[in-house]
């Protein structure tokens, strides 16, 4: 794990950050706060030893898995987060051949390094005006460009009506190995099956305050909700350092699908709260992605947690 010397930040002080940005709530996750913790199966395609031998992703299994909203309160409306990032987290695999991914509803990250993720989440701090200095924040995404990319993709989008009806992607570049022992990068895209309903921005007003649980909760129980977990393939050259921007062509390249998750109830929130689902639990097949944000995330969903106890 990299060392991160060149300033100030570590994964502890991301942490910090991200829970004074959401007021310090002593039990609320950082980031991601407000979810839905559901289940559901996994079935893998005949072209999944392809790409990786991990049993995670070339057997069958149960998955346990958690929708959820970006920031740090999960008492604030769904309403108010309608445009915001969305996270889809699952636990995949069986017995001691376990899997976590996060995926989230941007194709990128918002911090390049953990002390550029540090420094933009300082900059949103609220000062002595409980309010955070439009200024301050100004120069910094002036400074630091492509700590936008993040924001203009999610701007750009429509709003999704439903999580079930949400494309989720792994922004980190994973080595992946086959049942050949051929070793490439591949990045997750998790899309769903199905239409994808939007919402225009007068029908966001006119929701319920928790109408995406509401919405999932009711697909579930109507019909299993499905999505195909794809895996999207490397060429030469491509960036896997940089979180912060997309592959070339990311949307036009090969991918191929390594099976479909199929979410058929609802858990406890507790559920999901034992589980963790930390980025460094990866079964043999997927390694670890090499850029300074992964490296971050599995110590700092360590911290995160202990926090919350």
């Amino acid at each position: 794990m990299p060392k991160f010397q060149r300033g100030h930040a570590n994964p502890a002080s991301v942490v910090d950050a991200l829970r004074a940005l959401a007021g310090d709530l002593p039990a609320a996750r950082g980031s991601f706060a407000r979810g839905r913790c559901v289940r559901g199966t996994y079935v893998p395609s005949d072209q999944a030893g392809k790409i990786t031998r991990s049993r995670s992703f070339i057997k069958p299994c149960r998955v346990l898995a958690r929708f959820s909203i970006g920031g740090g309160n999960p008492m604030v409306a769904d309403i108010d987060h309608a445009a915001s990032l969305r996270g889809f987290s699952f636990r995949i695999g069986n017995d001691d051949q376990l899997s976590d991914i996060f995926t989230q509803s941007a194709p990128v990250h918002f911090a390049r390094t953990l002390d550029q993720m540090l420094a933009f989440l300082k900059a949103r701090l609220p000062g002595s005006n409980d309010e955070p200095d439009a200024k301050k924040i100004k120069a910094f995404s002036a400074a630091n460009p492509e700590t936008l990319h993040q924001a203009r993709y999610l701007a750009a989008q429509p709003l999704r009506a439903s999580f079930a009806g949400t494309t989720y992607w792994g922004v980190h570049s994973f080595p992946a190995t086959n049942s050949d022992s051929k070793i490439r990068f591949i990045k997750f895209k998790i899309e769903p099956v199905g239409e994808k309903v939007t919402l225009t921005v007068d029908d966001a007003r006119a929701q319920s305050a928790d109408f995406l649980n509401d919405d999932l909760d009711l697909r579930i129980a109507a019909h299993a909700v499905r999505f195909s977990v794809m895996a999207l393939l490397d060429r030469p050259s491509d960036p896997v350092m940089d979180v912060t921007i997309r592959w070339p062509d990311e949307d036009e390249r090969e991918a191929v699908r390594l099976g479909t998750i199929v979410i058929t109830g609802v858990e406890p929130d507790d559920a999901c709260d034992e589980a963790m689902f930390n980025p460094a639990n990866l079964a043999d097949g997927i390694g670890h992605p090499p850029d300074e944000i992964f490296a971050a995330r599995r110590a700092a969903y360590v911290i995160s947690q202990r926090k919350r106890r």
